[in-house]
């Protein structure tokens, strides 16, 4: 079951917001990828303003999420893409349905 999360908010350049979507929705590859990262969502929250949030069993995957491959290549590409840093919240999942 699923423990803790990361919400992220992120806001896109003018005229970078369909970029931001894309690199978003080329990131669930590396989320399949991380066996530690059992629930991951690209979120548009509005013309520009976008998300991810991730949920995770315990602080060990979340601390390998935040250390891997998508974290890395969002930093990489911060600076080209938003108009701000990330914003990264640590949340406690409370209750959760999860299933096929």
């Amino acid at each position: 079951m699923v423990k803790v999360a990361l919400f992220v908010r992120l806001q896109a350049k003018p005229g970078k917001e369909a970029a931001v979507a894309s690199f978003l929705e080329s990131a669930l590859a590396l989320a399949n990828q991380e066996t530690t990262t059992p629930v991951w969502f690209a979120l548009r929250l509005g013309q520009s303003t976008f998300g991810i949030f991730d949920a995770f069993a315990d602080e060990t995957g979340r601390s390998a999420h935040l250390a891997g491959p998508i974290a890395a290549a969002l930093m990489a590409n911060a600076a080209e893409l938003l108009s701000e840093p990330p914003q990264i919240e640590h949340v406690d999942v409370l209750a959760a349905k999860l299933s096929n």
